[in-house]
């Protein structure tokens, strides 16, 4: 038997794939919800990804429905996301539509369905951005995305929000993720200032099982310095 169910937002990428692989290890039931399937896991979701958000958000509603047969989720774990530079000079409205389907859209998808198949209790993470807290004018899209993000975490956590009694909403705010294309893209950065996959999946892991859980609405900065990683509420 299963120790829990989880659905995975963003299952085929760098975190996601982490995040299916060691809830998996760990003998949960994992869902992968993304463009294409992961075949690590118990079931995928795959997202069409030249539907609009009201078509996407209804078709992962009955994919998810169809997958449960009843049952509830313990967590889910938004991780779908990307990055977009760019400033008011030049294709603004482009990076910001693309920042937007990639983080805004999936974010709010994952809370129709948390509101919709949570368990009272259960636990909703979204990803964030450290540097959407202030202006980021050298990748305007992505910091209007992430502090959507952050302002859905707080939405989420209050009264009559939708979301089920006693579950926990809260938002991850990275800096720069251990990953293959960020080492691929930055070969001479010092990756001991990197926050490794493993942590984060680790970290789920606790909050899923009801640990070390921060205040609801909480966006969790994760802090890594000579390679160890603190989280810091803001």
């Amino acid at each position: 038997m299963a120790s829990g169910k989880i659905l995975i937002y963003g299952g085929r990428g760098a975190l996601g794939a982490s995040c299916v692989q060691f809830f998996k290890k760990n003998n949960w039931w994992v869902g992968s919800i993304d463009l294409t399937e992961n075949d690590a896991a118990d079931a995928n979701i795959v997202v069409d990804r030249d539907a609009d958000w009201v078509a996407q958000e209804a078709a992962v509603l009955t994919k998810v429905g169809a997958e449960l047969k009843g049952e509830s989720l313990d967590a889910i774990i938004c991780v779908a996301g990307g990055w977009a530079g760019g400033n008011a000079k030049k294709d603004l409205a482009k990076s910001s539509d693309l920042m937007w389907k990639q983080s805004v859209w999936s974010s709010a998808i994952s809370a129709t369905v948390g509101a919709n198949h949570l368990k009272p209790g259960g636990l909703l993470v979204l990803t964030g951005a450290n540097p959407a807290l202030e202006g980021t004018p050298g990748m305007i899209g992505y910091g209007m995305a992430k502090a959507a993000v952050h302002q859905l975490t707080k939405s989420l956590a209050g009264e009559k929000s939708g979301m089920p009694d006693d579950s926990l909403v809260v938002s991850i705010l990275p800096v720069t993720l251990d990953t293959p294309m960020n080492r691929k893209w930055m070969p001479d950065a010092d990756t001991s200032t990197w926050t490794p996959l493993e942590f984060l999946a680790e970290l789920f892991h606790k909050w899923s099982k009801g640990e070390e859980r921060p205040a609801n609405g909480s966006l969790v900065k994760l802090i890594t310095k000579d390679s160890k990683t603190e989280l810091v509420i803001v």
